[in-house]
């Protein structure tokens, strides 16, 4: 599956995302942001690149056509030798904490769920709590206060906390869509939250 694919599945089962837009030349990109407004973020779609921010294929912060024609060449010149499918086109999320909301499914205990910190450094500090699906607003709660990165949510360091009842909502929806959908594998990576709400940025699942 491609993120194209991906962001789909969640629009199908009543996920909300940015708009978004999928390119397959520059052009169409330019168009594709100007149609959704700026500022927006672009990224490469490839069934080859795992991770699009290891070989720079991800540009965030793009302000108008002219950066994003200069990013668009720059992310092109990086995946060269690589099978491009296109190049996603994203309004820019808040900014707020990044998180994970991931899963699989586990031969003995089944579907389970996973929240954590996230971005491009989860799998360094490994902050994760997990519960079988579906999982209760009580499960959340206790999810929540099992992370060392607890306090980030709460608004450490004059910081806003979170909306913690949107963070359950897209949890607990999640955690049943793993079910619905007999998901093997996920993850929503990053959910940038902040005091309004929640954006997810990325997503992949196997299936």
């Amino acid at each position: 599956m491609t993120l194209i694919d991906d962001f789909a599945l969640l629009e199908r089962n009543g996920f909300r995302l940015l708009p978004y837009s999928m390119a397959k030349d520059e052009d169409e990109a330019a168009a594709a942001a100007k149609r959704i407004g700026y500022p927006v973020a672009i990224k490469i779609v490839s069934r080859e690149i795992e991770h699009k921010s290891d070989i720079g294929g991800v540009k965030v912060g793009i302000r108008n056509e002219e950066m994003l024609r200069l990013s668009y060449r720059d992310i092109m010149t990086r995946a060269q030798g690589k099978t491009i499918d296109g190049m996603l086109v994203q309004r820019m999320a808040r900014k707020g904490v990044e998180l994970i909301i991931g899963g699989k499914k586990d031969p003995q205990f089944g579907h389970m769920i996973v929240l954590g910190l996230g971005g491009i450094y989860v799998e360094i500090f490994r902050d994760v709590s997990a519960r079988i699906c579906p999982i209760t607003e009580a499960d959340f709660t206790e999810m929540m206060a099992e992370l060392k990165s607890h306090p980030l949510l709460e608004g450490a360091r004059g910081k806003k906390p979170i909306n913690k009842k949107a963070l359950e909502r897209l949890a607990t929806r999640a955690s049943r869509f793993m079910i619905k959908e007999d998901i093997k594998e996920m993850d929503l990576n990053p959910v940038v939250c902040d005091e309004r709400g929640c954006d997810i940025v990325d997503a992949r699942f196997s299936k």
